[in-house]
C-alpha cells in the first residue's frame, strides 16, 4: 500500500515550452579526462535511440539526455518550468505533427526531459511545443516528515514500493550505492534545481563499483549525504537519486543524479533491486 501523502493539498497547473535544438559553443570541442579534445552529441534536442531503461555508459555522446528535451525562452518561465515540473508530470505535444501525443517527464537537466513512445518521436520537430501538468511542488510524506522530497510526482511516489520499516524508518529499493566521494559537477548547486553529476574518469573504479551498468532511470543512492538545502556530507544522512542523463568524457562529469529524497537522520534505508527504475514504476517500457 503507498504510504500516506498531503497530494490532496497540493496545486495542479501548467507550464510548457520548446523541443530545443542542439546547441555547441565554437569550436566545439570538449576536452575528456586523457587532454583529447573531441566533438560528440548529447544534450538537447529529440534522441531517437536512447530512453530511459537504456544505458547510461557506452554511449558515444556526453551528457546523453534520453527522449526529448524542452526549455522556454523566457528566463523567468524557464526557472517556473524547472521548479513546478516533478518527475511522473504529465506532458502532452500541443501543435505540430505529434498534436494530442502524451508522455511522462523523466528528468531535470539544463533542460526539461520527457519520454514519449518511439512512434511519437518519429513525428517530433524542433520548436514544437510541449506543456507538462506540474503537480508535486510541495508533496511530502505525511508520516515521515524527517524525509524531504524533491521534484517526486504523487505518482511516482505511489508507484516506487517505498517500504515502512517502523514510525521514524522507511526502506527504498534502489539499483546500487553511490559512495559520495564520487560526487562531482552540481555540488555547487541546490537540489531543487537541477542535478548532481558523478565522476566517472576513473573506469577501473566504476568497473569495481559495478556503476558503469547503471541505466537511464535507475534509483540509487548516495550514503551520508544531506541534500536538504544544499548538497554536502552528513554522517548518516542518506540521498536518494535518479539517473537523468548519460555519461561524460569531462573531468569531474558523469552520469546525471536529480534529487528525489533525503534524510539529515538514519531514517532512510535501502536495498538492492536491479528493476528500480523509473520505466519500471510508471509502466513506461519493458527493459531490456
Amino acid at each position: 500500500m503507498p504510504l500516506a501523502t498531503n497530494a490532496a493539498q497540493l496545486v495542479e497547473t501548467a507550464v510548457a515550452g520548446f523541443i530545443s535544438q542542439p546547441s555547441f559553443r565554437y569550436p566545439g570541442y570538449i576536452s575528456d579526462n586523457d587532454g583529447t579534445s573531441r566533438v560528440l552529441p548529447g544534450m538537447s534536442g529529440v534522441v531517437y535511440n536512447a530512453r530511459v531503461g537504456d544505458a547510461a555508459f557506452g554511449w558515444a555522446g556526453d551528457h546523453v539526455e534520453p527522449g526529448t528535451s524542452i526549455a522556454n525562452p523566457d528566463s523567468a518561465a524557464d526557472f517556473a518550468m524547472h521548479y513546478l515540473t516533478c518527475m511522473g508530470n504529465r506532458a502532452v505535444v500541443m501543435n505540430g505533427l505529434a498534436k494530442g501525443a502524451e508522455g511522462i517527464v523523466t528528468g531535470e537537466h539544463a533542460r526539461l526531459l520527457i519520454d514519449f513512445s518511439d512512434d511519437t518521436n518519429e513525428l517530433l520537430c524542433v520548436g514544437d511545443m510541449i506543456q507538462i501538468r506540474a503537480y508535486g511542488r510541495g508533496l511530502s510524506l505525511t508520516d515521515y516528515p524527517q524525509v524531504m522530497l524533491k521534484k517526486c510526482s504523487p505518482a511516482f511516489i505511489d508507484g516506487i514500493p517505498l517500504q515502512r520499516i517502523d514510525d521514524r524508518r522507511l526502506r527504498v529499493p534502489v539499483t546500487m550505492e553511490l559512495p559520495i566521494r564520487i560526487m562531482g559537477s552540481g555540488a555547487e548547486l541546490n537540489p531543487d534545481f537541477v542535478d548532481q553529476d558523478l565522476m566517472s574518469g576513473d573506469r577501473a573504479l566504476m568497473a569495481e563499483l559495478g556503476i558503469d551498468q547503471m541505466k537511464l532511470g535507475d534509483l540509487v543512492v548516495i550514503p551520508n549525504a544531506d541534500h536538504r538545502y544544499g548538497r554536502g556530507y552528513r554522517e548518516g544522512a542518506a540521498t536518494i537519486g535518479l539517473c537523468i542523463h548519460g555519461d561524460s568524457v569531462m573531468t569531474g562529469h558523469g552520469p546525471g543524479i536529480l534529487t528525489l529524497m533525503t534524510c539529515a537522520e538514519p531514517c532512510i534505508e535501502w536495498e538492492i533491486d536491479p528493476n528500480a527504475n523509473i520505466a519500471n514504476y510508471l509502466n513506461m517500457r519493458e527493459l531490456q
